[in-house]
């Protein structure tokens, strides 16, 4: 019987994914949580064959939460599980342990078909999902600055502001707005802000 956890904090998702879970007989949900803490607190309680793990939590991200548990226990078995396409945040997930990555979209028989393939050590990627990671796998990725920056000018602030908030000068805020918008192929500001968002890379 493989045994399994869901974090999500919806309860229409949560309950959704039970539904299919219990329809199956080598299957069963033993645990659910709305949020990371009580997703790692379950976890340790229950130490449950597949985790399926929301992305977007109230506390903090499912990324955090997947970390935090492979931190303690490391060969957990989690599946994210996202209504969300951004590569940097798929790259970050499977870079931080996840097995699989998952769209709230999947059909039932194929979230099934995951939940197998993970419990049996195998990890499993969508196409559509590997093919959002293939489309940016050359490109030279932000360093943590340039994702600082791309973050303070999605607050709207100006180069000087974004300079006082990070303690840098406002001649080294212009050196890497530059190289992020080369980076990202962005037209202006706004377009970079706006490609950041889609790809995941920052949120609003």
């Amino acid at each position: 019987m493989i045994r399994v956890m869901c974090v999500d904090d919806h309860p229409l998702m949560r309950e959704g994914i039970g539904t299919v879970i219990r329809s199956q007989q080598d299957m069963t949900l033993v645990v659910e949580a709305c949020n990371g803490r009580e997703a790692v607190e379950a976890f340790r309680k229950h130490r449950p064959d597949v985790t399926f793990m929301d992305l977007r939590l109230p506390d903090m991200s499912g990324i955090d939460a997947l970390v935090a548990i492979r931190t303690e226990f490391p060969d957990a078995r989690i599946i994210m599980l996202t209504t969300f396409e951004g590569d940097a945040e798929i790259q970050r997930a499977l870079h931080a342990g996840a097995r699989s990555y998952l769209l709230k979209s999947t059909p039932a028989d194929e979230l099934l078909d995951t939940v197998r393939d993970v419990h049996g050590g195998r990890k499993r990627i969508p196409p559509e999902i590997a093919a959002q990671i293939a489309e940016h796998v050359s490109e030279v990725p932000l360093t943590r600055r340039e994702i600082e920056i791309l973050q303070e000018m999605a607050g709207g602030h100006r180069n000087r502001t974004i300079g006082e908030r990070l303690f840098i000068a406002e001649e080294t805020v212009k050196v890497h707005v530059k190289h992020l918008m080369e980076k990202l192929g962005a037209k202006d500001r706004t377009d970079a802000v706006a490609i950041g968002v889609r790809r995941g890379i920052i949120r609003l």
